[in-house]
């Protein structure tokens, strides 16, 4: 008889053991079934940081935007009210077009030393004082116009903070522009460029002036002719060295050859308006520039 239970409990664990494996992949309490769920909520959070804010096709005018918010709100209004919301709309401003401007209509810069795959800011301190971020809180709107939804992400500032990016490149503001339209961060130390609406350095190109490309070496040397393509018939200069160079005979060049990118001015001192080019320019009228040259900025 006691034979018989021993043999009986054995079947039914060897048989209980069968169950379970054959039925594991469904049990809520077996560990492949906890595994599966934590992969879940991984999946959902990381869907989740992807897109932290509200993202909204148009101006901010048109989705009706509080006034005193967001890209709106003065210097010395509320953090929480200006991190409402910001806007990334795609326009013109000076000699930049296309440039992306905020929702007051400020110019809006990448820099060179971030990198936008992956997506990292570089600025951070005394730097994100001269050059502040463009920043929007968790549940926060940004509002987009003329820029595809698909290039606006989002990075994590040292700070904590949420930085828009834009085709990966985190995006700023320039403390010494002081009104909409002001360009004054153009070219600043060679690293900081107007951003296009694709992530792109507006106002510079790979050897064709200003234009669309992502810029190159730094020039140290520059040949300006008076005459567009470069021409032999007319006459020409030479100008080297580090940083602002005075031009001995200005406002006569129409043509540029460099070796990279250098800043063209209108005024002596580097002063007057200004153009980021990056390697040869052969007809200085197409970028605004034919006989107005005064001096150049190399570095």
């Amino acid at each position: 008889m006691f034979r018989k239970h021993v043999v009986s409990l054995a079947v039914l664990i060897t048989a209980g053991i069968g169950v379970l494996s054959a039925c594991g992949n469904e049990l809520p309490g077996s560990a492949q079934a906890v595994d599966n769920k934590a992969a879940t909520a991984e999946t959902s959070s990381a869907s989740t940081s992807d897109q932290p804010v509200n993202l909204l096709s148009g101006t901010p005018k048109a989705n009706n935007a509080p006034p005193n918010t967001g890209d709106w709100a003065s210097v010395d209004a509320p953090k929480e009210s200006a991190q409402k919301w910001v806007a990334v709309i795609a326009g013109k401003a000076g000699n930049l077009d296309p440039v992306v401007l905020n929702g007051a209509g400020f110019t809006l810069y990448r820099f060179d030393k971030d990198t936008a795959k992956p997506s990292k800011s570089n600025c951070n301190g005394d730097c994100a004082k001269t050059w502040p971020p463009l920043t929007v809180a968790h549940g926060g709107k940004v509002f987009f116009d003329g820029v595809k939804r698909s290039d606006i992400g989002f990075v994590t500032r040292d700070d904590g903070s949420l930085q828009v990016t834009i085709g990966g490149w985190p995006v700023y503001k320039f403390a010494k522009d002081t009104k909409p339209g002001d360009t004054n961060g153009q070219g600043v130390g060679g690293t900081w460029f107007g951003v296009q609406p694709n992530g792109q350095k507006s106002g510079v190109n790979n050897g064709g002036g200003a234009g669309n490309g992502d810029g190159g070496a730094k020039a140290n040397s520059a040949i300006l002719f008076d005459d567009a393509n470069f021409s032999d018939n007319g006459a020409s200069q030479g100008v080297a060295g580090k940083g602002c160079q005075n031009l001995s005979r200005p406002d006569v060049t129409s043509s540029v050859k460099a070796t990279g990118s250098l800043k063209l001015w209108t005024e002596k001192d580097c002063k007057g308006k200004s153009m980021v080019i990056n390697g040869d320019v052969p007809d200085l009228k197409s970028i605004g520039f034919d006989n107005t040259l005064a001096s150049v900025f190399f570095g």
